[in-house]
C-alpha cells in the first residue's frame, strides 16, 4: 500500500519570500525627487510672491528639496519595503547629494569662464599680442608660446630627476639616505609656489645681476614645484608593481636595472603618465613664481634664455589689474586667456591617456 505524501516546501522560496517582498517600483525615487522639488519650489514662490523672478531662491529651493526627498524616500521605503532598505536608500541619497555638491563649484566655474571668455575667441586673439594695443583688439599668441615652452621645459627638467629619485627609493633605496630623501620630498611638496620663485630669483640675482628675468628662470621656478609631485606619485605606482614580476625577471637572469627598464617602467607607464599630467596641471596655472622670474611682456618671445616672456595667468592676472583705457575690452580678454588654458590642459590630458594607452603592457587572454 503506498502512501502518498506532500514534497516538502523549497526553503529557498520561504528563506527569500521576506527580502523580495514588498519593493518599490523604480519609479518611484524619482517621482519622489520630483515631487520634493514641485513642492520645495512652491514654497519659495510663495515666500517671494510680489517679487521679481530674479529675486527666486533657486539655491534654497535646491536644498530643500533635497532634504524633503531623503526625509520622504526614508518613510515611504521603510514603510513599503524595509527598515534596512530605507537606511540604504538614505544613504544613496547623501552620497549623490554629496557628489553633486561636489561637482556644483566645477560645473559653475567652468559656466562662468566659457561665458565670459567665449566672447573673444576669433581669429585676432590667436593671432596676435599685445604690441601696440592699449585699447581693443590684441591677442594672446605670445602668452600661449610662453606658457608652452615654460611647461614644456620644466617638465623636461623635473620629469627625468624626479623619475629617478622614485626609481630609487623603491628599487635601491635603504637606510638614512632614503629616509632623508623622502623627508625633503614632502618639505618640498608643501612649499608655497612664490618660495620657488624667490629661491630662483635669488640664485640668478647672485649669479648674473639684480632684476634679470628670462624664461629658464620660470621653468626652474616650475620645476621645483614638479619634481616633488612627480616623485610622491611615481613612488607609490612603482610600490604596487608585483614582486613576482621582478622574480620572474631575476629568474631569467635579467640584470636589475634591465628589469626596471623593461618590466618595471612599462607595468606602471600609464600611472606614471598621469601622475606626470597632475604635476603640470599643478603648475601650468602658477602665476606668483613667474611674475618674478619670468616677468611679462607684450610681444612675442621664443627664446627662453633671453628676454621676458609672458605666459597665460600672467596674461590674466596683467589684464585684469592693469585694464587700460577699456576695462570691458581687458575684462574679456583675461577670460579668454583663462578659457584658453583650461583647453589646454584638457587637451594635455587627453594626450596623456593616449599616450598611456599606446604604451601600457598588451594582455591577451588564452
Amino acid at each position: 500500500m503506498s502512501v502518498l505524501t506532500a514534497p516538502p516546501a523549497s526553503t529557498t522560496s520561504s528563506t527569500s519570500a521576506p527580502l523580495t517582498a514588498g519593493k518599490l517600483p523604480k519609479w518611484a525615487p524619482w517621482a519622489l525627487l520630483a515631487g520634493s522639488f514641485v513642492v520645495s519650489a512652491a514654497i519659495f514662490a510663495v515666500a517671494a510672491m510680489g517679487s521679481s523672478l530674479a529675486d527666486f531662491n533657486i539655491v534654497g529651493t535646491v536644498i530643500v528639496g533635497i532634504l524633503l526627498y531623503m526625509v520622504l524616500i526614508t518613510v515611504v521605503s521603510s514603510i513599503a519595503e524595509s527598515r534596512r532598505k530605507a537606511v540604504d536608500r538614505l544613504m544613496t541619497a547623501l552620497v549623490a547629494t554629496a557628489f553633486l555638491i561636489a561637482l556644483l563649484p566645477l560645473i559653475s566655474l567652468l559656466w562662468t569662464v566659457v561665458a565670459n571668455g567665449i566672447e573673444r575667441f576669433d581669429a585676432e586673439f590667436f593671432s596676435s599680442s599685445m604690441r601696440n594695443i592699449i585699447g581693443d583688439g590684441g591677442g594672446i599668441v605670445h602668452a600661449i608660446w610662453g606658457t608652452l615652452l615654460i611647461t614644456l621645459t620644466a617638465t623636461i627638467i623635473s620629469v627625468p630627476i624626479g623619475l629617478m629619485t622614485s626609481i630609487y627609493l623603491v628599487e635601491y633605496g635603504r637606510g638614512r639616505i632614503a629616509k632623508a630623501i623622502t623627508f625633503f620630498v614632502d618639505v618640498m611638496t608643501g612649499i608655497p609656489s612664490i618660495v620657488a620663485g624667490l629661491f630662483i630669483y635669488a640664485v640668478f640675482a647672485l649669479i648674473f645681476r639684480p632684476g634679470i628675468s628670462m624664461g629658464f628662470m620660470g621653468a626652474l621656478a616650475l620645476a621645483v614645484l614638479m619634481t616633488p609631485v612627480v616623485v610622491r606619485g611615481s613612488e607609490e605606482l612603482l610600490r604596487i608593481v608585483p614582486n613576482e614580476l621582478r622574480e620572474a625577471s631575476y629568474a631569467l637572469g635579467v640584470p636589475k636595472w634591465l628589469t626596471i627598464l623593461k618590466v618595471v617602467l612599462p607595468t606602471s607607464i600609464a600611472g606614471i603618465t598621469t601622475s606626470v599630467m597632475l604635476a603640470i596641471s599643478r603648475v601650468i596655472g602658477e602665476t606668483a613664481p613667474l611674475l618674478l622670474t619670468a616677468g611679462f611682456t607684450q610681444s612675442l618671445n621664443t627664446n627662453i634664455f633671453n628676454g621676458q616672456m609672458m605666459t597665460l595667468p600672467v596674461f590674466a592676472y596683467n589684464q585684469y589689474m592693469n585694464q587700460g583705457t577699456n576695462p570691458d575690452a581687458s575684462v574679456a580678454r583675461a577670460w579668454a586667456a583663462a578659457l584658453t588654458l583650461i583647453l589646454i590642459v584638457m587637451v594635455l590630458n587627453l594626450l596623456a591617456r593616449l599616450i598611456a594607452k599606446l604604451f601600457a603592457p598588451k594582455v591577451t587572454g588564452r
